[in-house]
């Protein structure tokens, strides 16, 4: 059954607060093979940097303060509740746009990107081009709660969506946007639910592309690009693997020592940014330890794995089929797979197709002007 959206504040409790505190002044540091750097993981020294700077400076309640000047609700929609941040465009006529994160991520990482593309006028840009922005958390992650029944497909929290955007916010039609995680609830949305959606726009080619009898024969570049992600699984996929196979395990240690987490989630965003192996260089470390003070306080790093480990059980396109909703696909040059554009034209309605300049997993937050301007640009012929 869904409710009515109800207004949220977060208000973490002091007792939280002063646990993490003394769990950081506990830490017991490991060994590391001298000289080796982030070779072999998160680097020590940046490590204790890192927390050091986590127990004598950060302050959580100034992030959290400027959190709620954005305005968040939670809904119950079937059980489980969904956080979300909901922005009313500044413009004639704002687009509703359904923006949707994936993982070590949060909706933090949609911060810089909100103002940009709610306000576009603020920025250089035309007002006629702002759009109502709708940024949930994905069950199980953050203020959003783990679901009754366990873990969700893709597809199954893309239905939780279309409640969402329909049924309690009253957007019979609107856009959609993600990456990683929330580039597959965005495929899904489009193949499932098209009478709702205006159009995506997505970071990658995700949907599982008939490649049975028939089938056009790959391309130089799409063998190619099988094979470099391929050897990208087997360098850098063993995060995926564990939380696909035995995340239970992992989040004992994850879910217990803040160093911990802090060392799983920051090498990824370290490795998969346009850094040049500087992680500040995108990020300030206000920034990472909001977004793994959220997962800590939240105790979510364990629920956060569930779209991971789940069986999807959505069957690859049938042979002829396609996702007739308008697509537009930003690739940017430091994300994990750059997919050549004629694969996916295979299953999509290619309507763009832009190579950035510059940029990593997390454009929102590394490079919030190009990704605005390509999605104002995807949705400038559909208002």
């Amino acid at each position: 059954m869904v409710m009515q959206a109800q207004p949220f504040t977060i208000a973490v409790p002091q007792a939280d607060l002063d646990d993490l505190q003394a769990r950081l002044a506990l830490t017991r540091w490991p060994d590391e093979v001298a000289g080796s750097g982030w070779a072999y993981g998160a680097n020590l020294a940046y490590m204790r940097e890192l927390v050091t700077y986590w127990r004598e400076n950060y302050d959580w309640r100034e992030q959290e303060r400027q959190l709620n000047a954005f305005p968040q609700f939670r809904v119950n929609i079937d059980g489980t509740t969904i956080h979300f941040l909901h922005v009313r465009g500044n413009g004639p006529h704002p687009l509703p746009l359904a923006v949707t994160h994936g993982w070590p991520s949060s909706f933090t990482e949609m911060l810089d990107i909100l103002p940009r593309l709610t306000d576009p006028a603020r920025f250089g840009g035309d007002p006629a081009d702002a759009f109502d922005v709708v940024v949930p958390s994905l069950p199980g992650y953050g203020f959003s709660t783990r679901p009754p029944q366990g873990a969700l497909t893709r597809a199954q929290i893309a239905d939780l969506w279309v409640h969402l955007m329909v049924d309690v916010l009253g957007y019979p039609r609107f856009g959609a946007h993600g990456g990683d995680v929330g580039g597959g609830v965005t495929n899904a949305l489009a193949r499932f639910h098209a009478q709702h959606l205006i159009g995506v726009h997505l970071l990658s080619v995700s949907a599982s592309l008939y490649r049975g009898p028939g089938a056009p024969e790959l391309s130089e570049r799409e063998r190619e690009f099988f094979a470099e992600y391929d050897r990208w699984d087997i360098e850098q996929g063993a995060y995926a693997h564990i939380q696909e196979t035995r995340p239970q395990t992992l989040a004992y240690g994850l879910n217990d020592s803040p160093a911990g987490l802090a060392a799983w989630i920051v090498e990824k965003f370290r490795a998969w940014s346009d850094c040049g192996g500087d992680v500040e260089r995108r990020f300030t470390k206000d920034e990472l330890l909001t977004n793994i003070s959220l997962y800590w306080l939240t105790q979510t790093i364990n629920s956060s794995f569930g779209p991971y480990f789940v069986q999807d059980d959505t069957p690859p396109l049938a042979k002829g089929e396609r996702i007739e909703v308008p697509v537009a696909v930003a690739l940017f040059p430091k994300n994990m797979d750059h997919p050549p554009r004629e694969l996916a034209e295979r299953g999509y309605n290619l309507q763009r197709w832009t190579e950035m300049p510059r940029g990593g997993h997390f454009p929102a937050h590394e490079e919030p002007d190009l990704l605005a301007e390509d999605i104002c640009a995807f949705f400038r012929s559909m208002r």
